[in-house]
């Protein structure tokens, strides 16, 4: 995409800009990622900015004794914008990449950044790409049927549109080595009928489905997360991280904090 930005109304986008302003003098962003419903392509008028970020400690801070934590994550509402951020420093990120852990992955390969140092975060895509493995089946479809208890508990549009895009993407990644979060572009992954759940998402964040639709819907999202289980021996993608990737991913870390002392 060519301008992020370009998926909030203009009002989301001052609110945005001011508050990742403080963010971004408080510490050092490789990336900071719009995701959640906006990623996902149904976002509604009341969804939150989900800002999922990658930031790089300096490293004289890493080699001290104490001990460097991530910051708490912060919910606010500023003129009626919900903001959701948290944010992971660099090394656990690229330990859960090589684990395949797709949380972190969104955040370097996905395509809604909406700052950070983008040419580190060019450099950071280069050695993760390289690292997905069938692991993020594991990923995806664990997270896809917790998702699925979610709707058990209260069956919402958002709820089983979560299962959907999650389970898609695992599909997708597996299919085409790819990580791909948009609804919009994962066609083959998704049923034809998920058009109308959008439409029901984007009524609002809380749109509950009817018991017909429940039943209808159900069935639908359990066969979604099976065939996450079903694309492991067909997937395009190694069993595990290449070891020469992990090694380059070493590399390029220590020389991150070379250059972040």
């Amino acid at each position: 995409m060519s301008d992020p930005w370009s998926v909030l109304t203009a009002k989301q986008q001052d609110v945005a800009r001011a508050f990742l302003a403080e963010r971004e003098a408080e510490r050092k962003h490789l990336v900071i990622y719009l995701s959640g419903a906006h990623a996902y392509g149904f976002p509604s008028p009341d969804s939150d900015l989900d800002l999922k970020c990658v930031h790089i400690a300096p490293t004289a801070d890493l080699v001290g004794l104490s001990i460097v934590e991530d910051p708490r994550d912060r919910i606010e509402i500023v003129e009626g914008v919900e903001l959701d951020y948290g944010s992971n420093e660099l090394s656990a990120v690229l330990r859960g990449a090589i684990k395949g852990n797709g949380n972190f992955l969104e955040r370097i390969l996905g395509n809604l950044a909406l700052g950070g140092d983008l040419a580190l975060l060019d450099e950071a895509r280069a050695v993760v790409k390289p690292l997905l493995s069938r692991r993020c089946a594991k990923h995806y479809g664990g997270f896809a049927t917790s998702q699925l208890r979610l709707f058990d508990e209260k069956p919402s549009a958002k709820r089983a549109l979560y299962v959907l895009r999650t389970a898609a993407t695992g599909r997708c990644v597996m299919a085409r080595g790819e990580i791909v979060t948009d609804v919009n572009r994962l066609g083959e992954f998704v049923p034809p009928e998920i058009d109308e759940l959008i439409v029901i998402k984007r009524q609002g964040e809380q749109q509950q489905l009817t018991a017909d639709q429940v039943a209808a819907w159900r069935p639908r999202l359990v066969a979604a997360i099976e065939a996450v289980d079903r694309s492991w021996p067909s997937s395009v993608l190694p069993a595990d991280a290449p070891a020469e990737a992990i090694t380059a991913l070493d590399h390029w870390l220590r020389d991150v904090r070379r250059r972040h002392w």
